[in-house]
Protein backbone atom coordinates (compact mmCIF):
# COMPACT_ATOMS: atom_id res chain seq x y z
CA UNK A 1 0.00 0.00 0.00
CA UNK A 2 1.20 3.55 -0.59
CA UNK A 3 2.78 5.72 2.04
CA UNK A 4 1.16 9.04 3.02
CA UNK A 5 3.68 10.94 0.99
CA UNK A 6 4.05 9.22 -2.35
CA UNK A 7 6.94 6.83 -2.12
CA UNK A 8 7.64 7.16 -5.83
CA UNK A 9 6.99 9.81 -8.38
CA UNK A 10 4.36 9.18 -11.04
CA UNK A 11 5.10 6.08 -13.06
CA UNK A 12 5.48 8.27 -16.11
CA UNK A 13 4.98 11.95 -16.75
CA UNK A 14 2.09 11.15 -19.05
CA UNK A 15 1.61 9.45 -22.36
CA UNK A 16 3.99 6.90 -23.84
CA UNK A 17 7.60 7.34 -24.90
CA UNK A 18 8.20 7.94 -28.57
CA UNK A 19 8.06 4.73 -30.58
CA UNK A 20 11.49 5.44 -31.98
CA UNK A 21 12.88 4.97 -28.48
CA UNK A 22 10.85 1.98 -27.38
CA UNK A 23 8.29 -0.35 -28.90
CA UNK A 24 7.65 -2.39 -25.72
CA UNK A 25 6.25 -1.30 -22.36
CA UNK A 26 8.96 -0.09 -20.03
CA UNK A 27 9.42 -1.79 -16.66
CA UNK A 28 7.72 0.03 -13.78
CA UNK A 29 11.04 1.12 -12.33
CA UNK A 30 12.13 2.71 -15.63
CA UNK A 31 8.98 4.42 -16.84
CA UNK A 32 9.93 7.98 -17.63
CA UNK A 33 13.57 6.99 -18.11
CA UNK A 34 13.23 7.82 -21.81
CA UNK A 35 13.30 11.49 -20.78
CA UNK A 36 17.02 11.07 -20.27
CA UNK A 37 17.36 11.20 -24.06
CA UNK A 38 15.42 14.44 -24.34
CA UNK A 39 17.38 17.27 -26.01
CA UNK A 40 16.55 19.52 -23.04
CA UNK A 41 18.08 17.15 -20.47
CA UNK A 42 21.56 18.77 -20.75
CA UNK A 43 19.98 22.16 -20.06
CA UNK A 44 18.19 20.84 -16.99
CA UNK A 45 21.33 19.07 -15.80
CA UNK A 46 23.35 22.30 -16.07
CA UNK A 47 20.63 24.24 -14.27
CA UNK A 48 20.48 21.62 -11.52
CA UNK A 49 24.18 22.15 -10.83
CA UNK A 50 23.24 25.48 -9.28
CA UNK A 51 20.37 24.06 -7.23
CA UNK A 52 20.04 21.96 -4.08
CA UNK A 53 18.55 18.49 -4.60
CA UNK A 54 17.09 16.93 -1.47
CA UNK A 55 16.00 13.37 -2.15
CA UNK A 56 13.03 12.05 -0.15
CA UNK A 57 12.99 8.26 0.21
CA UNK A 58 10.93 6.04 2.45
CA UNK A 59 12.09 2.47 2.92
CA UNK A 60 14.77 0.77 0.84
CA UNK A 61 13.22 -2.29 -0.79
CA UNK A 62 15.94 -2.82 -3.41
CA UNK A 63 19.42 -2.48 -1.85
CA UNK A 64 21.20 -3.19 -5.13
CA UNK A 65 19.33 -0.47 -7.01
CA UNK A 66 19.79 1.92 -4.09
CA UNK A 67 23.53 1.26 -4.17
CA UNK A 68 23.59 2.04 -7.90
CA UNK A 69 21.82 5.32 -7.21
CA UNK A 70 24.42 6.22 -4.57
CA UNK A 71 27.23 5.38 -6.98
CA UNK A 72 25.57 7.64 -9.51
CA UNK A 73 25.44 10.45 -6.96
CA UNK A 74 29.13 10.08 -6.18
CA UNK A 75 29.95 10.51 -9.88
CA UNK A 76 27.50 13.28 -10.73
CA UNK A 77 26.89 15.19 -7.51
CA UNK A 78 28.25 16.32 -4.14
CA UNK A 79 26.51 14.52 -1.27
CA UNK A 80 26.12 16.82 1.74
CA UNK A 81 24.96 16.34 5.32
CA UNK A 82 22.08 17.90 7.20
CA UNK A 83 24.65 19.79 9.27
CA UNK A 84 26.22 21.19 6.09
CA UNK A 85 22.84 22.60 5.04
CA UNK A 86 22.37 24.14 8.50
CA UNK A 87 25.86 25.62 8.36
CA UNK A 88 25.32 27.10 4.90
CA UNK A 89 22.20 28.86 6.09
CA UNK A 90 23.73 30.14 9.33
CA UNK A 91 26.79 31.46 7.48
CA UNK A 92 24.90 32.73 4.45
CA UNK A 93 27.14 30.76 2.08
CA UNK A 94 25.61 28.66 -0.72
CA UNK A 95 26.34 24.97 -0.74
CA UNK A 96 28.76 23.60 -3.36
CA UNK A 97 27.45 23.10 -6.91
CA UNK A 98 25.50 19.85 -7.45
CA UNK A 99 24.83 19.43 -3.72
CA UNK A 100 22.51 16.55 -2.82
CA UNK A 101 21.07 15.66 0.58
CA UNK A 102 19.54 12.21 1.11
CA UNK A 103 16.57 11.95 3.48
CA UNK A 104 14.18 9.22 4.61
CA UNK A 105 10.64 9.80 5.86
CA UNK A 106 8.92 7.49 8.38
CA UNK A 107 12.18 5.50 8.70
CA UNK A 108 11.19 1.85 8.77
CA UNK A 109 13.83 -0.73 9.66
CA UNK A 110 15.14 -0.96 6.10
CA UNK A 111 16.81 2.40 6.68
CA UNK A 112 18.96 0.60 9.26
CA UNK A 113 19.30 -2.79 7.57
CA UNK A 114 19.53 -1.82 3.88
CA UNK A 115 20.23 1.91 3.54
CA UNK A 116 22.83 2.34 6.27
CA UNK A 117 25.31 -0.30 4.98
CA UNK A 118 25.17 1.21 1.48
CA UNK A 119 25.59 4.75 2.78
CA UNK A 120 28.40 3.83 5.18
CA UNK A 121 30.33 1.92 2.51
CA UNK A 122 30.35 5.06 0.36
CA UNK A 123 30.73 7.54 3.24
CA UNK A 124 27.56 9.37 2.25
CA UNK A 125 25.64 11.17 5.02
CA UNK A 126 21.84 11.25 5.25
CA UNK A 127 18.93 12.18 7.51
CA UNK A 128 15.99 10.11 8.78
CA UNK A 129 12.73 11.63 10.00
CA UNK A 130 10.96 9.35 12.45
CA UNK A 131 7.43 8.92 13.80
CA UNK A 132 8.08 9.11 17.52
CA UNK A 133 5.14 7.10 18.87
CA UNK A 134 6.21 4.05 16.84
CA UNK A 135 9.80 3.94 18.11
CA UNK A 136 10.44 0.78 20.10
CA UNK A 137 7.12 -0.82 19.12
CA UNK A 138 5.86 -3.43 16.67
CA UNK A 139 2.93 -1.31 15.51
CA UNK A 140 2.41 -0.89 11.76
CA UNK A 141 2.13 2.50 10.14
CA UNK A 142 -1.47 3.65 10.47
CA UNK A 143 -2.05 3.70 6.70
CA UNK A 144 -0.85 0.08 6.41
CA UNK A 145 -3.09 -0.87 9.32
CA UNK A 146 -6.13 0.84 7.81
CA UNK A 147 -5.65 -0.90 4.46
CA UNK A 148 -5.30 -4.32 6.13
CA UNK A 149 -8.36 -3.80 8.33
CA UNK A 150 -10.51 -2.67 5.41
CA UNK A 151 -9.42 -5.71 3.39
CA UNK A 152 -10.50 -7.95 6.27
CA UNK A 153 -14.01 -6.68 6.79
CA UNK A 154 -13.36 -3.48 8.70
CA UNK A 155 -16.05 -0.85 8.32
CA UNK A 156 -16.54 2.71 9.50
CA UNK A 157 -19.31 5.28 9.22
CA UNK A 158 -17.13 7.71 7.27
CA UNK A 159 -16.10 5.11 4.69
CA UNK A 160 -18.42 3.78 1.97
CA UNK A 161 -19.11 0.05 2.08
CA UNK A 162 -17.27 -1.69 -0.75
CA UNK A 163 -15.21 1.37 -1.58
CA UNK A 164 -12.16 1.00 -3.79
CA UNK A 165 -9.07 0.18 -1.67
CA UNK A 166 -7.03 2.73 -3.58
CA UNK A 167 -9.34 5.51 -2.37
CA UNK A 168 -9.11 4.56 1.30
CA UNK A 169 -6.00 6.55 2.11
CA UNK A 170 -7.23 9.66 0.31
CA UNK A 171 -10.50 9.54 2.24
CA UNK A 172 -8.76 9.11 5.58
CA UNK A 173 -6.32 11.94 4.89
CA UNK A 174 -9.21 14.25 3.96
CA UNK A 175 -10.95 13.76 7.32
CA UNK A 176 -10.47 16.12 10.25
CA UNK A 177 -7.97 14.42 12.53
CA UNK A 178 -10.47 13.41 15.26
CA UNK A 179 -12.61 11.75 12.58
CA UNK A 180 -9.56 9.96 11.15
CA UNK A 181 -8.73 8.56 14.58
CA UNK A 182 -12.33 7.53 15.22
CA UNK A 183 -12.50 5.86 11.81
CA UNK A 184 -9.37 3.86 12.58
CA UNK A 185 -10.91 2.75 15.86
CA UNK A 186 -14.07 1.63 14.08
CA UNK A 187 -12.01 -0.33 11.57
CA UNK A 188 -10.15 -2.04 14.41
CA UNK A 189 -13.24 -3.18 16.28
CA UNK A 190 -15.11 -4.36 13.17
CA UNK A 191 -12.37 -6.15 11.21
CA UNK A 192 -12.17 -9.93 11.26
CA UNK A 193 -8.41 -9.95 11.78
CA UNK A 194 -5.76 -7.80 13.39
CA UNK A 195 -2.85 -6.71 11.21
CA UNK A 196 0.52 -8.40 11.72
CA UNK A 197 3.09 -6.55 13.74
CA UNK A 198 5.79 -4.47 12.08
CA UNK A 199 9.03 -4.17 14.00
CA UNK A 200 10.01 -0.54 14.22
CA UNK A 201 13.30 1.14 15.03
CA UNK A 202 14.21 1.42 18.70
CA UNK A 203 15.97 4.23 20.56
CA UNK A 204 19.24 2.31 20.30
CA UNK A 205 18.80 2.10 16.52
CA UNK A 206 18.35 5.86 16.32
CA UNK A 207 21.61 6.33 18.18
CA UNK A 208 23.34 3.84 15.88
CA UNK A 209 22.10 5.70 12.81
CA UNK A 210 23.26 9.02 14.21
CA UNK A 211 26.70 7.57 15.01
CA UNK A 212 26.94 6.48 11.35
CA UNK A 213 26.21 10.02 10.06
CA UNK A 214 22.48 9.60 9.55
CA UNK A 215 20.98 12.59 11.38
CA UNK A 216 17.66 12.01 13.14
CA UNK A 217 14.80 14.46 12.65
CA UNK A 218 11.24 15.02 13.83
CA UNK A 219 8.29 13.69 11.79
CA UNK A 220 5.63 14.25 14.52
CA UNK A 221 4.30 11.78 17.07
CA UNK A 222 1.79 9.92 14.90
CA UNK A 223 2.01 11.26 11.33
CA UNK A 224 -1.33 13.04 11.07
CA UNK A 225 -2.29 15.43 8.29
CA UNK A 226 -1.40 18.64 10.12
CA UNK A 227 -3.72 20.71 7.94
CA UNK A 228 -6.62 18.62 9.30
CA UNK A 229 -5.60 19.11 12.96
CA UNK A 230 -6.63 21.85 15.39
CA UNK A 231 -3.99 24.17 16.82
CA UNK A 232 -3.53 22.19 20.02
CA UNK A 233 -2.97 18.94 18.11
CA UNK A 234 -0.45 20.53 15.76
CA UNK A 235 1.57 21.70 18.76
CA UNK A 236 1.20 18.40 20.64
CA UNK A 237 2.32 16.33 17.66
CA UNK A 238 5.50 18.35 17.19
CA UNK A 239 6.37 19.04 20.83
CA UNK A 240 5.69 15.47 21.94
CA UNK A 241 8.01 14.06 19.29
CA UNK A 242 10.60 16.73 20.06
CA UNK A 243 10.69 15.74 23.72
CA UNK A 244 10.93 12.02 22.99
CA UNK A 245 13.74 12.46 20.49
CA UNK A 246 15.62 14.74 22.87
CA UNK A 247 15.37 12.10 25.60
CA UNK A 248 16.52 9.26 23.34
CA UNK A 249 19.34 11.13 21.62
CA UNK A 250 20.55 13.33 24.47
CA UNK A 251 20.18 16.43 22.30
CA UNK A 252 17.23 18.18 20.64
CA UNK A 253 16.52 17.58 16.95
CA UNK A 254 16.88 20.62 14.72
CA UNK A 255 15.21 19.39 11.51
CA UNK A 256 11.60 18.54 10.72
CA UNK A 257 9.81 16.91 7.79
CA UNK A 258 6.15 17.78 7.30
CA UNK A 259 3.90 14.69 7.29
CA UNK A 260 2.41 14.26 3.83
CA UNK A 261 4.89 16.83 2.59
CA UNK A 262 2.75 19.96 2.68
CA UNK A 263 3.71 23.18 4.44
CA UNK A 264 1.67 24.13 7.50
CA UNK A 265 2.09 27.69 8.87
CA UNK A 266 0.98 26.70 12.37
CA UNK A 267 3.69 24.06 12.48
CA UNK A 268 6.19 26.66 11.32
CA UNK A 269 5.53 28.82 14.39
CA UNK A 270 5.87 25.84 16.76
CA UNK A 271 9.13 24.79 15.11
CA UNK A 272 10.58 28.28 15.42
CA UNK A 273 9.72 28.34 19.11
CA UNK A 274 11.59 25.05 19.61
CA UNK A 275 14.67 26.27 17.79
CA UNK A 276 14.37 24.19 14.61
CA UNK A 277 16.68 25.27 11.82
CA UNK A 278 15.39 23.20 8.89
CA UNK A 279 11.98 22.05 7.65
CA UNK A 280 11.39 19.86 4.60
CA UNK A 281 8.50 19.58 2.16
CA UNK A 282 7.77 16.82 -0.37
CA UNK A 283 6.85 19.02 -3.32
CA UNK A 284 9.02 17.28 -5.94
CA UNK A 285 11.15 20.32 -6.72
CA UNK A 286 14.75 21.43 -6.62
CA UNK A 287 15.63 24.34 -4.35
CA UNK A 288 18.31 27.06 -4.20
CA UNK A 289 21.79 26.14 -2.97
CA UNK A 290 21.21 28.62 -0.16
CA UNK A 291 17.61 27.98 0.96
CA UNK A 292 15.60 31.19 1.18
CA UNK A 293 13.03 29.70 3.56
CA UNK A 294 14.89 27.27 5.86
CA UNK A 295 11.65 25.75 7.19
CA UNK A 296 10.28 25.19 3.67
CA UNK A 297 13.01 23.34 1.79
CA UNK A 298 11.90 21.50 -1.34
CA UNK A 299 12.53 17.80 -1.88
CA UNK A 300 12.42 15.41 -4.82
CA UNK A 301 10.45 12.20 -4.36
CA UNK A 302 12.38 9.09 -5.32
CA UNK A 303 12.31 5.37 -4.61
CA UNK A 304 15.05 2.81 -4.16
CA UNK A 305 13.71 0.81 -7.13
CA UNK A 306 14.01 3.71 -9.57
CA UNK A 307 16.36 2.94 -12.45
CA UNK A 308 19.51 5.04 -12.82
CA UNK A 309 18.24 6.44 -16.14
CA UNK A 310 15.05 7.72 -14.56
CA UNK A 311 17.01 8.75 -11.47
CA UNK A 312 19.04 11.10 -13.68
CA UNK A 313 15.91 12.86 -14.96
CA UNK A 314 14.58 13.29 -11.42
CA UNK A 315 17.92 14.62 -10.18
CA UNK A 316 18.13 17.12 -13.05
CA UNK A 317 14.61 18.38 -12.41
CA UNK A 318 13.38 17.40 -15.88
CA UNK A 319 10.88 14.76 -14.81
CA UNK A 320 9.40 16.96 -12.05
CA UNK A 321 9.08 19.82 -14.54
CA UNK A 322 7.28 17.59 -17.06
CA UNK A 323 4.93 16.39 -14.32
CA UNK A 324 4.06 19.95 -13.31
CA UNK A 325 3.53 20.95 -16.94
CA UNK A 326 1.22 18.01 -17.55
CA UNK A 327 -0.64 18.77 -14.33
CA UNK A 328 -1.21 22.36 -15.40
CA UNK A 329 -2.23 21.27 -18.89
CA UNK A 330 -4.77 18.89 -17.37
CA UNK A 331 -6.14 21.67 -15.18
CA UNK A 332 -5.04 20.12 -11.89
Amino acid sequence: MPYPESTTVSTRPGGSPPSALSTAPLPERDRGGWLRFSPVQPFFRARAAQRLAVLAYHGVTDPRSFGAQLDRLRRLATPVSLQAVERAISEGRPLPPRSVLITFDDADRTVLTHALPALAARRIPAAAFVIAELIGTDRPFWWHEAAFLAQHGGQARSLPVGGHPGQLLARLKALPDPDRRRTLHELRVSARRRPPGQEQLGPEDLRALRAAKVAIGNHTMGHPCLSRCDDATVAAEIVGAHRSLTQWLGEPPTAFAYPNGGYEPRADSVLRGLGYRLGFLSDHRLGPRLPVHPLRISRLQVDSTTSTRRFDTILSGLEPAVQRWRGHAAGE
